[in-house]
């Protein structure tokens, strides 16, 4: 079965790199135009001719601080502008904050709602209205295994998560009669750019490749996922193949997480 995604336009937060840039050169592939959102103006830049390489009809870039309100807005009549409007939103921007509860100051906590939560629910409001109009829309968030089993020190991405997983069933509730799905996509032990910066940091004499296969040894599968193996989930769902799957929250993991 062949994937596609021919004329539809999706914005892609935290798309610069690791997962977000392989949804968006994957989405391209499939023959969506795509709008990736994230700080850095460089980074994004190059991410977006990657894009535009991969077969993007359009390939938009735009550098903003979705953890601030009139940020989002800007994003979204960016996208709009430079696409024509949107049929996907895949709200991926995230980090991987943990500590003990402690010693989580309410700083902390207001920046992982505010990049996680808020700007998840301040994209969709913007999106949902032309979505219903057209009688089509995804919506992906993407979350984490915490949000179905939290950890002990897990917090404060946990609990952002959690409230992301809640955010998309009732999404998916309301946004069902208007052919708007709404899904999660909960990511486990995945090689991305986050592992290599923490390898990176410890000062390792080992290679990545040799850091992932330990860290693999302890998955089910024996190894950790791509980012290419998470955007093939992603497409299917962003696609017409997941047009009867919505409110659902899928472990992308390996097997990792206890709970289904």
């Amino acid at each position: 079965m062949q994937f596609t995604m021919q004329g539809r336009k999706a914005i892609i937060t935290g798309g610069s790199a690791g997962l977000g840039l392989a949804m968006a050169e994957t989405f391209a592939r499939a023959g969506a135009s795509v709008a990736i959102v994230a700080r850095r103006a460089d980074v994004l830049e190059a991410a977006r001719v990657k894009v535009a390489a991969a077969g993007a009809p359009k390939a938009v870039a735009i550098s903003a601080d979705i953890t601030k309100a009139a940020e989002c807005e800007r994003v979204y009549k960016e996208a709009v502008a430079g696409m024509g409007g949107v049929d996907v939103l895949v709200n991926n921007a995230g980090t991987s904050q943990r500590a003990p509860f402690e010693d989580i100051s309410d700083e902390l906590w207001q920046h992982d709602l505010d990049l996680k939560l808020f700007a998840a629910i301040r994209l969709c409001r913007l999106a949902l209205p032309s979505m219903k109009a057209n009688r089509f829309g995804r919506i992906i968030n993407v979350l984490n295994t915490g949000a179905k089993a939290p950890p002990a020190e897990g917090a404060p991405t946990a609990v952002s998560r959690a409230a992301g997983m809640a955010l998309t069933k009732v999404l998916a509730g309301e946004g069902a009669k208007h052919n708007v799905l709404v899904n999660g996509l909960l990511v486990g032990r995945i090689e991305s750019d986050q592992w290599v910066r923490r390898h990176a940091a410890e000062g390792s004499n080992t290679s990545i490749e040799d850091y992932y296969a330990k860290m693999g040894k302890s998955l089910p599968m024996g190894r950790l996922g791509t980012a290419q193996e998470f955007a093939n989930a992603a497409l299917f769902l962003a696609s017409d193949a997941g047009s009867y799957i919505t409110g659902t929250a899928i472990n992308v993991d390996g097997g990792l997480s206890p709970v289904v």
